[in-house]
């Protein structure tokens, strides 16, 4: 495709291109102190409800395995991610994280995901694995984009990988086979071809949630903390996810508003 007949900056184009080269970009997040807010609030209440001192929050964040077991991790997160999304600050927060990612990527009246979600994966815990798939497969839209935030450094098997645009048109191409397969299966059908992300505590993945993409046991010595929420363009058409349901426009610009509001005269009751 042409670049729009010069429409787009050439930047904003480069970035997009590479984005549907691989399936996904990573990028220095846009708000330094917003990403530190949110990582002090989580640091914050992880600490209350475990009731140890934080100290500093990378450190505690790495070795909370220290103090939670696999049995009582998941009411931990259900916790952190309660208060997370009772602040009304912390949406705001997130999206000025890649307000202009998003802009380049999906456009510039977004709806946002209702609420935030939160992994804690710790060292050689089976319990909080993902299984290889991709959103679309259950009823997502195929217009969102995964905002994917670390909280900590995030690499090897402490991370997620995902499936790129050529080998997940060559799986397409072959679905029928994995028809009645589990998805251990299909992992191991297309484990060689993954792409394991490793991206930095102040940097944010955004991708192709159309894409397999999945996590495995965390086999490295410290525990992974991620975010993640999904944004789309309020336009484009919504799959089981609905808007008011799922979604909430969250950048609807005058014109939109106004048309949304309009009403000809010629059909008023």
């Amino acid at each position: 495709m042409s670049r729009s007949s010069e429409f787009l900056e050439t930047a904003e184009w480069e970035f997009g291109e590479l984005f549907l080269r691989d399936g996904y970009v990573i990028t220095a997040v846009e708000d330094i102190e917003n990403l530190e807010k949110i990582r002090a609030a989580v640091t914050k209440e992880a600490s209350r409800y475990l009731e140890v001192h934080p100290g500093e929050a990378e450190a505690f964040l790495n070795q909370v395995h220290e103090h939670v077991s696999p049995g009582k991790l998941n009411d931990l997160r259900l916790q952190v991610i309660k208060k997370v999304n009772a602040e009304s600050s912390f949406r705001p927060w997130y999206y000025s994280l890649v307000r202009q990612s998003l802009a380049a990527l999906v456009g510039n009246e977004l709806a946002m995901q209702l609420r935030l979600n939160l992994s804690i994966q710790l060292p050689d815990d089976d319990s909080s694995l993902l299984p290889v798939h991709a959103d679309v497969w259950s009823g997502d839209s195929p217009f969102e984009v995964v905002v994917w935030l670390p909280l900590v450094n995030c690499f090897e098997s402490k991370s997620m990988f995902l499936l790129p645009p050529g080998p997940t048109q060559t799986l397409h191409e072959c679905f029928a086979e994995y028809h009645d397969k589990s998805s251990e299966d299909l992992y191991q059908g297309i484990k060689d071809d993954l792409k394991w992300i490793e991206i930095k505590y102040g940097e944010v993945l955004l991708f192709n949630q159309n894409l397999p993409h999945g996590n495995r046991v965390n086999n490295e010595s410290e525990t992974r903390w991620s975010m993640n929420c999904r944004f789309k363009s309020v336009f484009s058409p919504y799959g089981d996810k609905k808007l008011g349901e799922f979604f909430e426009p969250v950048t609807l610009r005058p014109a939109s508003r106004l048309g949304m509001r309009y009403r000809h005269p010629s059909i008023r009751g």
